[in-house]
């Protein structure tokens, strides 16, 4: 079993049932549908803003009370990110090698990110992989990843060696469930060589310390909204939250 400490995430966390799992998927294959196949790789940033099935999931309870267990009773949520990765079995669609936090301009450079299967994800469907402790050794240098098709906003990779690779362990979820790493945990994830898609929601959180001392990677400042706690040291224009209830 995992150890948050010891390996930087902690996985197989029940959030709903398999019904509401349904549901939630049959949201976002509307979602899917309006937007379209391309914009639904990566494209989908911030919708809980828009999207209320987002909302609900980054503000539902059992994700925040597992987020507070690990940052503490003030807690900010930074981001919302869907990646989807269609099943191609010639794709090259790939998630590099990385460290969330590296180009968030945060300091310090500390978040947590719930990783929501919408569909089931496991090896077959390029599932996310992590390097267990990698989170200990700070801040890496990152890099530019030769290979096509990485998803990452701006085509960045972190170093790993061979080692590392072959220790490194696959999160396998189920639809309804999700994991928790570190922002420095180095994670990535292999293509979807698959005949199912392998979509998930990535939900970024903060405790309030943290300030935004540079812009993001998309050249924009965040937009966080309080979902547990308060915030006593107001380094953002914190956001309403975007639907009642």
């Amino acid at each position: 079993m995992p150890d948050y400490a010891r390996d930087g995430y902690v996985t197989a966390i029940p959030v709903v049932d398999s019904q509401a799992a349904a549901a939630y998927r049959a949201a976002f294959d509307a979602l899917a549908a309006r937007e379209g196949r391309d914009a639904s790789q990566i494209g989908l940033l911030d919708r809980h803003f828009t999207d209320e099935f987002i909302w609900r999931l980054a503000s539902h309870r059992t994700v925040l009370d597992s987020v507070e267990s690990l940052l503490g009773p003030d807690v900010l949520l930074l981001a919302t990110h869907v990646f989807c990765k269609y099943g191609e079995p010639t794709g090259r669609k790939f998630v590099a090698w990385h460290q969330d936090v590296t180009y968030w301009g945060l300091e310090p450079p500390m978040a947590l990110t719930a990783w929501y299967a919408i569909d089931d994800a496991d090896t077959e469907n390029g599932c996310m992989r992590v390097i267990p402790g990698s989170h200990l050794h700070g801040v890496l240098d990152h890099g530019t990843a030769e290979a096509e098709g990485n998803l990452l906003s701006i085509n960045q990779e972190v170093a790993v060696s061979t080692a590392d690779v072959q220790r490194a362990e696959d999160i396998v979820l189920r639809a309804g469930h999700m994991s928790l790493h570190h922002g420095q945990l180095v994670h990535g994830s292999l293509p979807n060589r698959s005949s199912r898609r392998r979509a998930g929601l990535t939900i970024r959180y903060i405790t309030p310390d943290v300030r935004q001392t540079e812009r993001n990677s998309y050249g924009r400042g965040w937009r966080p909204v309080l979902v547990r706690g308060s915030d006593r040291h107001g380094h953002f224009d914190i956001c309403d939250r975007p639907f009642a209830g």
